[in-house]
């Protein structure tokens, strides 16, 4: 830190706040610290660091699904860069963890309230994951993605308005005539699932359950609730899915099928994946502002680290229709 402070020419104290968030160091004094440690080639050393701040300048994005779903599902990765180029700026690092199972909560359970993070960021709860209640009581800042079932007003979340977004789309396949639409909902012990079948039945009401079908997220699932929906409703000519691998899932069933899309069955998906633009044809859906929620789960957290405890807070983000050629 010597040698920073000789080559930027300010006191060792000024590096010092440079380095730790940059408080009450202007913006060129700043920019000339930054020079000097590209040139001296320094490092900080986070081990004395830790000793000092008590923070270990880490945090856990904790994925509460199997190991495969991060591979195959393009939203987690989504999430997962955008909150570590959002901590990067804060030279925090990211330590991914998967946690599917219950023997995963307890161990994870048990990693996070040891010290080691400064705090977590929740991906893909389910209704009952203990994890939340644990990081709850153990007063470990943490944020999680989607609606907390159960948790909504004690919790800190960043979510998409799903409700509104489901909404959007089936109001969208009636205005194109389409008057038997079903759905394929994800499990309906996730947010996602269950705002996305309230969206749904606020514009069509009490439907035959026989439209309603429930999958995963998976591209199997979809498959497989579609030739379900087939067989209960041979005659529907519209299906609002709850995500883009469900919806592709689904396209590759009716096809299989014999029907054509849109033609026959329109397609209406969630996400806005890359999965919209490669399927064939390219999918109808409603846009996640998942980078978006990305920045913002990293916001609130650093917040809550920076500030101690503080009250929770909710942040719903608005969707959009995004349409294509599948309906």
């Amino acid at each position: 830190m010597e040698d920073v402070a000789r080559v930027a020419g300010v006191s060792r104290g000024t590096v010092s706040r440079a380095l730790n968030g940059g408080h009450h160091v202007g913006r060129d004094t700043l920019d000339a610290v930054r020079k000097a440690i590209r040139k001296t080639g320094y490092v900080v050393n986070q081990h004395a660091r830790s000793l000092v701040t008590q923070r270990s300048g880490s945090v856990a994005f904790i994925l509460a699904e199997a190991q495969d779903r991060l591979f195959e599902d393009p939203n987690f990765s989504i999430l997962l860069g955008g909150c570590t180029q959002a901590l990067a700026a804060r030279d925090i690092t990211v330590l991914l963890t998967i946690a599917g199972t219950r023997e995963d909560h307890r161990r994870v359970g048990r990693y996070l309230t040891g010290g080691h993070v400064d705090g977590a960021l929740l991906v893909s709860t389910h209704a009952g994951n203990p994890l939340i209640g644990e990081l709850a009581a153990r007063n470990l800042p943490f944020v999680v993605c989607g609606k907390p079932l159960g948790h909504e007003r004690t919790v800190s979340y960043v979510a998409a308005d799903d409700r509104d977004g489901a909404r959007q789309m089936v109001s969208y396949l009636r205005s194109r005539g389409h008057r038997t639409i079903a759905t394929i909902t994800g499990p309906l012990d996730t947010p996602g699932g269950v705002e996305r079948l309230a969206g749904y039945r606020d514009v069509l009401g009490e439907v035959d359950p026989k439209l309603i079908a429930t999958g995963d997220y998976t591209q199997a699932s979809g498959e497989a609730a579609m030739e379900a929906l087939l067989r209960d409703v041979p005659d529907l000519d519209a299906v609002f899915v709850a995500s883009d691998l469900m919806a592709a899932g689904a396209i590759g069933a009716l096809q299989r099928a014999g029907k054509s899309v849109p033609e026959d069955v329109a397609v209406g998906g969630f996400d806005d994946s890359k999965t919209a633009t490669s399927s064939s044809p390219r999918l109808t859906t409603i846009r996640h502002p998942l980078a978006r929620i990305s920045t913002e789960m990293v916001r609130l957290l650093l917040r809550h680290i920076d500030e101690g405890h503080t009250e929770p807070a909710a942040m719903i983000l608005p969707t959009e229709l995004v349409v294509r050629g599948s309906a």
